[in-house]
């Protein structure tokens, strides 16, 4: 069966072929067994079953060995990321006669990081990218660091740096002479705690874990994240208006911008921000994974011949 929505060349397009995920990884076996459909599969509303299936994903589609995150902090869905980052080679490739830019000197910029690194792990092992990952969060640093520590020679292309300013993006970690192929982002979706927290319960709820009625946060979710992970003030709107105003400032020191953008509602106000920061052109990519569907909002500030450079 063929999900339907996922890239072409995503790996995760079919059934995850579980007997072989847990020979990468045995400690995954413990989570699995036969769902209602008889199909072996996990809890996905258990978090230490997702982190489970991730660290075996990374393991046998990506090589990345000892992959792991702190508890409580955010783990994303592994086909979900990797559509993001193919749709990135794909735009990439507009600008070189179809042809998807392979090797270390394609570097990106991964704004938010987090614990996970999931973007990095995954283009690197894909296309052979090289990487800055950005978070204003040591902890997830250094957690990170880990994994790339435990994989020999991937410290070589995924370098890690603290965002020492929670209210900039790119100021304060873009070095003065070094220029970025593109950046990936995955906002802040909420715009407080306390939206979080009901977002949060309401996944819960539609996970079948509450009545409907019940409003109550559970302990702990499946996809976990800590707070500047799931929040800031104005939430992904707020965000990604400021990242498009940052962004002008250092309009030449990156071929194409990119940020996830989740909520369709906030198309037109990113867009108008885009105008009046002076983009030379911008494309909003659709993503889709069952029923879910979000985009990819990207801009330069370079014109067709400078991109082909």
């Amino acid at each position: 069966m063929i999900k339907p929505g996922l890239h072409p060349r995503n790996r995760h397009r079919g059934r995850y072929d579980f007997p072989q995920l847990i020979a990468a990884c045995p400690a995954l076996a413990r989570f699995v067994a036969p769902n209602a459909h008889g199909d072996l599969s996990i809890d996905f509303a258990k978090e230490q079953a997702v982190r489970a299936l991730n660290r075996a994903l990374l393991q046998h589609c990506y090589g990345v060995a000892g992959w792991d995150i702190p508890p409580a902090y955010l783990c994303p869905p592994i086909p979900g990321r990797a559509d993001y980052v193919h749709l990135v080679a794909d735009l990439l490739a507009e600008d070189r006669g179809g042809q998807i830019p392979r090797g270390a000197t394609v570097r990106g910029l991964d704004i938010g990081v987090g614990a996970n690194g999931v973007y990095p792990l995954i283009a690197h092992s894909e296309y052979g990218w090289s990487f800055v990952g950005v978070d204003i969060d040591p902890l997830a640093l250094a957690s990170l660091q880990e994994v790339v520590d435990a994989n020999p020679g991937l410290g070589d292309f995924i370098e890690l740096r603290l965002q020492p300013s929670p209210e900039r993006i790119f100021g304060g970690v873009l070095r003065s002479d070094e220029v970025f192929d593109f950046t990936l982002c995955n906002p802040p979706f909420h715009a407080s705690q306390a939206d979080a927290q009901e977002g949060s319960a309401r996944k819960w709820r539609n996970l079948g874990r509450a009545s409907t009625g019940q409003r109550a946060m559970p302990p702990r979710l499946n996809f976990g994240g800590q707070g500047n992970e799931l929040w800031c003030p104005g939430g992904e709107l707020a965000f990604v208006r400021r990242m498009v105003e940052e962004s002008a400032v250092c309009a030449t020191r990156c071929l194409w911008f990119s940020t996830l953008v989740s909520k369709e509602a906030n198309l037109p106000a990113v867009y108008a921000a885009l105008r009046q920061a002076g983009v030379q052109a911008s494309k909003t990519l659709e993503m889709a994974q069952g029923q879910k569907k979000s985009r990819v909002v990207a801009w330069t500030f370079l014109d067709a011949r400078r991109r082909r450079g």
